[in-house]
């Protein structure tokens, strides 16, 4: 993981760790007029770690279109194992090593982050990823940009790949107003949370319902 220590950009608004060892540390957001970045809620992260509970304890977990990391980095204070960070944004790259810095400040776990630059419209090549995790993922967000139909081309690759574990549990953020298949090949939807115009659709492998 490459972090250097940028001057912090000005922004209005904030952002902050809902609960774990690093609960109300204040995350930088992206810039007020910045639109291609869009972080998930407080509310509807906080919402989001109530439902996953200890599921998030010592897990794996890959952070796809990780934009300023809050969900990532969410995991990691509440005791994930291993955070990987995917997106292709420059400034969502920055915002993510920002925050990374700040999440690691006082830090004395065990825990485990890093950060890939990749265009997530293709597939996610294995040597991208590392090898602590070819075994797959206990947890994946995907926070695709609202409407653009990634998020069925994500369930695809997620359904056709091995990055999920056999146990794992892959959550797919997208507007309330898109519903995505019930079920693909390999994966099963297994519920469906509403928080504003935001919609949390999660998935499992099928037969680990």
């Amino acid at each position: 993981m490459l972090c250097t220590r940028q001057k912090i950009l000005t922004v209005v608004g904030h952002l902050r760790i809902i609960g774990g060892t690093a609960k109300g540390r204040k995350l930088v957001p992206p810039p007020l007029h910045e639109k291609s970045i869009r972080p998930t809620s407080d509310r509807a992260r906080e919402a989001l770690f109530n439902i996953l509970g200890d599921e998030v304890r010592q897990a794996k977990v890959l952070d796809l279109f990780a934009g300023t990391g809050a969900l990532g980095l969410e995991a990691f204070s509440r005791n994930a194992q291993f955070v990987v960070f995917i997106d292709n944004n420059a400034l969502a790259l920055q915002l993510i090593k920002k925050n990374i810095l700040l999440c690691l400040t006082g830090y004395t776990g065990e825990g485990e982050l890093r950060v890939v630059q990749h265009d997530l419209t293709s597939n996610i090549p294995p040597h991208k990823l590392p090898k602590e995790t070819r075994s797959g993922f206990d947890l994946i967000f995907a926070d695709p940009p609202y409407a653009q139909d990634i998020s069925f081309s994500i369930l695809e690759f997620v359904n056709n790949s091995s990055l999920l574990a056999q146990n794992g549990l892959l959550i797919v953020e997208e507007r309330r107003t898109v519903e995505l298949p019930a079920c693909l090949t390999k994966l099963e939807r297994t519920d469906r949370r509403v928080y504003g115009q935001a919609a949390f659709t999660f998935y499992r492998k099928s037969g680990k319902l």
